[in-house]
């Protein structure tokens, strides 16, 4: 009789392209490695060079500076935090130590609040959308024509975008949840082992615990 491991009854070990859970949580941590790296590269440059992110009032309609010195070093800290969670989900998922993916997941759940508190915030407020396109400056791409529509349908096209992103960070979660159920599971199945052997007492078998 083929035995069933008790951690793939419940939820499936794959997830898109048909690949394991363990190799899509560790192509979802490198990935995010890899955007927060950009990132900090890029607030590194800008904290270097500052005059490279300052705007004159003739390209903004306003004098603007991307980012001051404070809030600077807040970016480059929460890029580095996300820098060693991403880090620390690959090494997890690669060694199958489920406790090192639990920030990583954490993180997922916390991203995929802030969109929905964004939704709703849309669905409740549509009409904070054209007011925050007025605010825009005027060389914005498309800004005449974004203001020029409908402002229900943009109200829908939003909700739309919203939900279709997610839709795919729901998808994520349930894959490095997935990851964690498995390696965890995985991990405490080992713990009873069963051995057939002639000499065993009972039924023969013997049960031994690790």
């Amino acid at each position: 009789m083929k035995m069933v491991a008790p951690w793939t009854r419940f939820y499936s070990n794959s997830c898109c392209l048909c690949c394991h859970v363990r190799t899509g949580t560790i192509l979802l941590g490198v990935w995010n490695l890899v955007i927060n790296a950009v990132v900090l590269l890029i607030l590194l440059s800008a904290l270097a060079d500052p005059d490279q992110y300052h705007f004159s009032s003739s390209e903004l309609g306003g004098d603007f500076e991307f980012m001051d010195d404070a809030n600077m070093c807040i970016a480059i800290a929460i890029s580095l935090l996300m820098i060693l969670i991403c880090a620390m989900a690959t090494y997890g998922a690669y060694k199958q130590r489920a406790a090192w993916i639990i920030p990583f997941f954490c993180y997922q759940i916390f991203d995929f609040a802030l969109n929905t508190l964004v939704a709703v915030t849309v669905l409740v407020y549509p009409n904070s959308i054209q007011e925050y396109i007025r605010q825009l400056p005027p060389n914005f791409p498309y800004k005449d024509d974004i203001m020029s529509m409908n402002p229900t349908c943009l109200v829908l096209i939003i909700l739309l975008f919203i939900s279709i992103i997610l839709t795919f960070k729901g998808y994520l979660i349930s894959c490095v949840w997935n990851c964690y159920r498995y390696i965890n599971g995985r991990n405490s199945s080992d713990v009873l082992v069963y051995v057939t052997s002639s000499d065993a007492t009972v039924g023969g078998a013997t049960l031994v615990y690790s």
